[in-house]
């Protein structure tokens, strides 16, 4: 069997062990374990083994990830939510689909400590699910609009799937930080604006609330400015070179710790919560990315990859044809993987094909580049149906609320998406503009 043969076997395998729902990192794992093995023969799979686990987690810029996943188990704890959704619901409730567009800040802004599109959308969805359907929000408005905020928890940084590119694409976790920002903003202000178009077809889906005052707007605002603080010190820290990424990340989560002692009431029962949380979903990574290498390495092995590069320069496809059909690949899978999942598994395939191709810009400008665009569609897979993950946690907390009725309410936040991903492809220039400014 030829090289490329056999890692598109593999390939179709892994799909099938998905399929019937085994675990990403452990179907993997076997089929990189069988691969190598078959490929190579026991003896290079053992020597494999003996070396590649080892290098594979005592790499330093690895603690980065339980140090951001701790800052968010810290976040969910000190009831930031809570605070963040008060101060944007002040300042926008009074408008047509105000709570909405205050959900979506709210989320926004979380995502901006938590780094997780689930974990912010559940959070928030506590928080904000009540006060809507209280204010008689449609369903579909109320869980459509916390469905579309809970992906900027993977897009606004800090993000472990920025720091998972970053390593895997070795690109600065800085610059791929900062290379989001704009995006996310871009994020949030489409959906809001797509909340104003759904409300003013349909304004009694999204009724105004009671106006705030400014002294009440003040005292929400005063309330959040430590997150603020937390949120620039780590992003301007890191970027400044004052410290590194896993330093930031430390940062991070000592600030919002605080915070959740102080704030939010955590005691010793709270933090081995925390902790057992923590390394449960670092545990879980772990052993996605140790699926993840073993596979890759059985992929290097048949060097499918490069063969595949090599296939589509000389194809004549242009560089943006290529690019589309990598975005497009993204959206299908989006329907049936998991963000982190998605990226692992086609990042060392797409990889040298991104890298091979002139997109006009500087080397790295593009690797940095097609990573925001990748995280960007993998987010809109979230609630992309049949399996919007995001979707169905929101769903399964609003128990009234109809499946078919969250999925058209995420469908204004979809038309959004495309209009963004479009921006973005046609003008580099809104990725790259800070990270060239600050470089």
């Amino acid at each position: 069997m030829s090289g490329i043969a056999a890692g598109l076997t593999g390939f179709a395998v892994l799909l099938v062990l998905m399929a019937i729902r085994i675990p990403i990192g452990v179907a993997m794992l076997a089929v990189g374990l069988g691969g190598y093995g078959l490929y190579t023969g026991t003896g290079p799979l053992l020597a494999f083994l003996k070396t590649s686990t080892y290098y594979q987690f005592s790499t330093y810029s690895l603690s980065v990830i339980p140090l951001f996943v701790l800052m968010g188990e810290f976040a969910t704890k000190a009831g930031m939510s809570r605070a963040l959704y008060r101060t944007a619901a002040a300042f926008l409730g009074h408008r047509k689909g105000g709570l909405a567009m205050a959900s979506i800040g709210g989320c926004a802004a979380f995502g901006a400590i938590c780094g997780s599109s689930l974990a912010t959308a559940a959070t928030m969805g506590q928080v904000a699910l009540p006060e809507m359907r209280r204010y008689n929000y449609s369903g579909a408005l109320a869980t459509g609009s916390l469905a579309a905020g809970g992906t900027l928890g993977i897009l606004i940084p800090p993000s472990v799937i920025l720091v998972l590119y970053a390593l895997m694409a070795e690109q600065s976790i800085a610059k791929m930080f900062v290379a989001a920002m704009v995006p996310g903003v871009l994020a949030a202000v489409g959906y809001m604006i797509a909340v104003a178009i759904f409300v003013s077809r349909n304004p009694e889906d999204g009724p105004a609330g009671p106006r705030a005052t400014w002294p009440e707007r003040l005292v929400a605002l005063r309330e959040t400015w430590s997150l603020i603080l937390i949120f620039a010190l780590v992003i301007v820290g890191m970027y400044r070179g004052w410290f590194t990424p896993t330093e930031a990340a430390a940062v991070g989560a000592f600030g919002t710790g605080v915070l959740a002692v102080t704030h939010g009431g955590l005691r010793l029962s709270g933090l081995m919560a925390c902790l057992r949380g923590t390394a449960t979903t670092s545990a879980m990574i772990f052993l996605i990315l140790l699926g993840a290498e073993t596979f890759n390495a059985f992929l290097a092995q048949t060097q499918t990859p490069m063969l595949l590069a090599g296939a589509i320069q000389q194809s004549r496809l242009t560089p943006m044809l290529v690019l589309l059909a990598m975005l497009l690949l993204y959206l299908v899978l989006g329907c049936v993987m998991d963000s982190m999942s998605m990226l692992l598994l086609t990042i060392p395939i797409f990889y040298p094909i991104i890298a091979g191709l002139d997109f006009g810009m500087p080397r790295e400008d593009t690797l940095i580049w097609f990573g925001i665009l990748a995280v960007v569609v993998v987010e809109v897979g979230l609630i992309t149906p049949p399996v919007g993950m995001n979707v169905f946690v929101i769903n399964g907390m609003a128990k009234d609320v109809p499946m078919l009725e969250s999925f058209r309410g995420v469908l204004p936040f979809l038309i959004s998406d495309i209009i963004r991903i479009g921006v973005l492809i046609v003008f580099p220039i809104v990725t790259l503009g800070l990270v060239r400014l600050f470089g």
